[in-house]
């Protein structure tokens, strides 16, 4: 399996992350444990979550999908093969987003307990907190990397402009880097990070791991019609995509597919891969064979026509 780097954090991962939103959700947990051992059987070794995943779902606080795979480590003795990404800021419950420092110290004590290791790999600000100084956020991090309990930091849902701000406070104060960023990026959604963003990524060897990046199920090709909708708990969502631009995305998929011999889903995703800026996508999935759908994707070749083809249809 073809190895990145993943920014500047020392780790080397598989370019397709696996999406633990599911876990504990629309994955029980014989099943979560049954697509984590797949996934790192097939080479795969990027498994991102965070401590509000699901709080969304009825009855659940937050901390459910942590929770699943702490077990899974545990049964399985071991997770030097993998690298666990999670993330803290969501609200959990305080009616906003936080990230105080004394919030994250908390936090990460949850999250490592609820994980089961001795340090989390990848931790990700997952929301900006304009609140917040960077300085107290990166302080907060730089203690809790040198008590070893956070080997690498990264951020999410930043802006190129507040990115550069924390890369500033960062060279400014000695405070460790983020090193990583998780954007909405897909082929619908690509305003928000093509152009400054992307750049200071690239220009600062930031990786880049991407979340939605199968349009929450649009870009598989499943919602055509407003009928499709009903097909599952997101259908509602995809109203925003039945547009003219939205169709001929899926059209120029759905072409490339099929001269591919390949699934709209594992395109989609390639597309992502070959995207010289992009470490690797997170997708997520419910089963081993759909799981397997999405991981096939990281051997697919794209070729120049397939690229400019999608490019030109989604811009």
């Amino acid at each position: 399996m073809d190895r990145r780097k993943l920014g500047s954090t020392g780790f080397d991962v598989a370019p397709l992350a696996f999406g633990g939103n599911v876990f504990g959700w629309t994955a029980d947990e014989p099943t979560s444990f049954r697509l984590l051992d797949a996934f790192v059987a097939a080479g795969f070794n990027l498994i991102d979550t965070a401590d509000s995943y699901s709080r969304w779902a009825p009855g659940h606080r937050g901390g459910e999908s942590e929770s699943i795979i702490g077990r899974w480590i545990a049964q399985r003795g071991r997770h030097d093969d993998v690298v666990i990404a999670t993330k803290v800021g969501s609200d959990m419950g305080l009616g906003y987003k936080c990230l105080r420092a004394d919030y994250i110290v908390q936090a990460a004590e949850q999250s490592l307990r609820r994980l089961q290791v001795d340090a989390l790999d990848l931790y990700q600000s997952h929301w900006d907190d304009d609140k917040t100084t960077f300085d107290e956020t990166l302080e907060a991090y730089t203690r809790l990397m040198k008590q070893g309990k956070v080997k690498a930091i990264g951020a999410s849902n930043l802006t190129a402009e507040r990115l550069a701000q924390a890369l500033a406070t960062s060279r400014q104060h000695g405070y460790p880097r983020y090193a990583t960023l998780q954007p909405h990026y897909n082929l619908y959604e690509r305003a928000s990070f093509e152009g400054p963003l992307e750049d200071l990524c690239e220009r600062e060897h930031i990786g880049v791991i991407t979340y939605f990046s199968l349009g929450a199920g649009f870009l598989t090709g499943k919602y055509r019609t407003d009928a499709d909708f009903a097909k599952s708990p997101r259908g509602v969502g995809m109203q925003k995509f039945m547009n003219p631009r939205g169709m001929r995305i899926l059209a120029a998929l759905e072409e490339v597919a099929q001269r591919s011999n390949a699934t709209m889903a594992q395109i989609a995703l390639a597309w992502l891969m070959h995207r010289s800026s992009v470490t690797a996508p997170i997708a997520s999935a419910t089963s081993v064979a759909q799981l397997d759908e999405l991981m096939a994707a990281a051997r697919l070749p794209l070729d120049a026509d397939a690229i400019d083809a999608l490019n030109q249809a989604s811009a």
